[in-house]
C-alpha cells in the first residue's frame, strides 16, 4: 500500500508525519495504546486550574463540526464525533485540523479508517451535535448521510458546508491530539448562519 502508517504514539511528544501527498489510498494510522497522560508531575502544582482554564477559554466562540470517517476493514458502521476544536491551518498545499482528546473511543477508528469528513454545522442542527457528542450510542440513527466523493465518509445531510480529507499529519499536544488533514474535496450550500458555541451553550450570530 502506497501510504505510509504513521505510528505517533510511540515517541510521545514527536511529530509525524503520513507519507507523500501523491499517495492515494488512506493511510492507516495505527492507534496504539495511549501513555500516561499526565503532563503535570505529582509533585508540582498546575499554574491554572482545570476549572479556570474551561471558564476562562469558554470566552471563545466557536463553530461546530462532526467528524465522520467510514467504517475500516471488519468494523460495524461509520465513526463520527461532535467536535468544535477545528480550524483551517494551510492554504498550499490545502490543510486543515482539528483536536481530539486522547482517552476517545472513537478516534482509533478514524484512525484505521485514515480519511475523514469535516461536517460544519448549521444554526439549527444543535440535536445533530448532541447526538454525535453522546458516547456508546448509535450516533448514525436516522441521520441521513452520502459518501463524501474523494475518501467515502460519511457527508451528512443539510450541512451548510463539508471538507472531505485524508490523514496527513498526527502530533501530540498534552492530552489532545492534533490532526492534520490534507483536503482532496469540499462543498458547500452557501446559505444559513453556523452553530456557535460559547460558555458552554450554542449559539448564533445576531442579525
Amino acid at each position: 500500500m502506497a501510504a505510509t502508517v504513521v505510528r505517533y504514539l510511540r515517541s510521545v511528544g514527536s511529530p509525524t508525519s503520513a507519507a507523500t501527498a501523491a499517495a492515494r489510498e488512506p493511510s492507516r494510522i495505527d492507534a496504539l495504546p495511549r501513555p500516561d497522560l499526565r503532563a503535570v508531575g505529582e509533585d508540582e502544582r498546575a499554574p491554572v486550574s482545570p476549572a479556570e482554564f474551561r471558564a476562562v477559554l469558554g470566552n471563545f466562540a466557536s463553530g461546530v463540526t462532526v467528524i465522520t470517517a467510514p467504517g475500516a476493514d471488519g468494523e460495524d458502521g461509520p465513526a463520527g464525533f461532535a467536535c468544535q476544536s477545528f480550524a483551517s491551518l494551510s492554504l498550499d498545499p490545502p490543510l486543515v485540523t482539528f483536536m481530539v482528546a486522547r482517552t476517545s473511543t472513537t478516534w482509533p477508528r478514524i484512525a484505521r479508517a485514515g480519511v475523514f469528513c469535516v461536517n460544519i454545522l448549521g444554526a439549527e442542527q444543535g440535536g445533530l451535535c448532541r447526538s454525535f457528542a453522546v458516547s456508546g450510542a448509535d450516533k448514525f440513527a436516522g441521520v441521513a448521510h452520502t459518501p463524501a466523493p474523494a475518501t467515502g465518509s460519511p457527508q451528512l445531510d443539510a450541512v451548510p458546508a463539508w471538507i472531505d480529507c485524508r490523514i496527513h499529519a498526527v502530533h501530540t499536544g498534552g492530552d489532545h491530539l492534533i490532526v492534520v488533514g490534507r483536503v482532496e474535496a469540499m462543498g458547500a450550500a452557501g446559505e444559513g448562519a453556523p452553530l456557535l458555541f460559547h460558555k458552554g451553550r450554542f449559539g448564533r450570530l445576531a442579525d
